[in-house]
């Protein structure tokens, strides 16, 4: 197969996706987001006889604006533009979830400081305060006091991007100083691990610990149904234990759609670029078996 990966910067995340398709002889096109241009119905990109891209762009704003121009194209992305709109934004992921009845921390959104701070008065401390776009861990505040709150509030209301006014607050979950990542494609997981960390954040790119974990019916459950909400792909689904560390009970706080796997690659026994490889193909060989089929049978498929 033909796979376009869309980037903006090489991580060790793309080096193992590109060396594990390579090694398996599929042919690789590059395609630097930053170098190329983006008309209504044509790019500068090479897209011809792609089979698929891969989103793997830094910038959410050149992931949800690329994607949906390939979309539009007619040539398949992973992830879909809509699953990555739903995705980058920590408001709609939430509704998502909360639609699709999935446990997920209690979340209000305010839209001036003084109505966000009576959401914070109304959670109690402390409480989170998140930016609704956002990675890594950056720009969250756990807010333990109502000077605190006033300050990151002026804070926020007086820097200039209009998301920065937008005030997604909640709640703070007692996690067991770790939290669950779990990678899968179309809900099925690949691997999970736990990040821990002595800090109340604990992404691994905040320094958290990776630890492979095991998971049990309700985690598998809440992935499959988590990936539903948003839309299927290969996500990143993080789940919290609210009950205490193997007490079965979770709530999932984000669903990631462009997910980086290094860390996780590194914690665990499975080959994670393999298996993400392994579903590429498989969807690449489901989308040619359905164009055949509907081929042979008269009908014209569309974009």
């Amino acid at each position: 197969m033909k796979v376009g990966i869309l980037y903006s910067r090489i991580r060790k995340d793309e080096k193992l996706l590109l060396s594990e398709l390579r090694e398996r002889g599929h042919e690789v096109e590059k395609i630097d987001v930053r170098k190329e241009r983006f008309a209504l119905d044509s790019t500068t990109a090479d897209v011809d006889d792609l089979d698929v891209v891969v989103d793997r762009c830094l910038a959410t704003s050149r992931s949800l604006y690329a994607t949906r121009f390939f979309a539009s194209y007619g040539v398949p992305v992973i992830n879909a533009p809509e699953t990555a709109d739903v995705c980058a934004d920590k408001a709609k992921n939430s509704l998502a979830l909360a639609e699709a009845g999935i446990p997920t921390p209690e979340t209000e959104v305010a839209f001036t400081t003084d109505a966000a701070l009576e959401a914070i008065e109304e959670f109690g401390y402390p409480c989170v305060l998140k930016p609704v776009v956002g990675s890594w861990g950056r720009l969250m505040a756990k807010i333990d006091s109502r000077n605190a709150a006033e300050a990151i509030l002026e804070h926020k209301a007086t820097l200039g991007h209009y998301e920065h006014k937008v005030f997604y607050v909640q709640e703070f979950v007692d996690k067991p100083g770790r939290d669950v990542r779990v990678v899968a494609v179309d809900g099925e997981p690949i691997a999970a691990m736990t990040r821990t960390s002595d800090h109340w954040l604990t992404n691994a790119a905040k320094g958290g610990h990776a630890e492979e974990f095991e998971l049990d019916e309700t985690a598998l459950d809440l992935v499959e149904r988590a990936s539903d909400a948003v839309g299927g792909g290969l996500l990143g689904i993080d789940l919290m234990e609210v009950g205490g560390a193997g007490s079965g009970e979770y709530t999932v706080h984000e669903v990631n759609h462009t997910v980086e796997f290094k860390a996780l690659n590194d914690a665990v026994e499975a080959d994670v670029p393999a298996a993400v490889v392994d579903w590429l193909e498989t969807r690449v060989a489901a989308a040619e078996a359905e164009e055949g089929n509907e081929e042979r049978t008269g009908v014209t498929a569309t974009a």
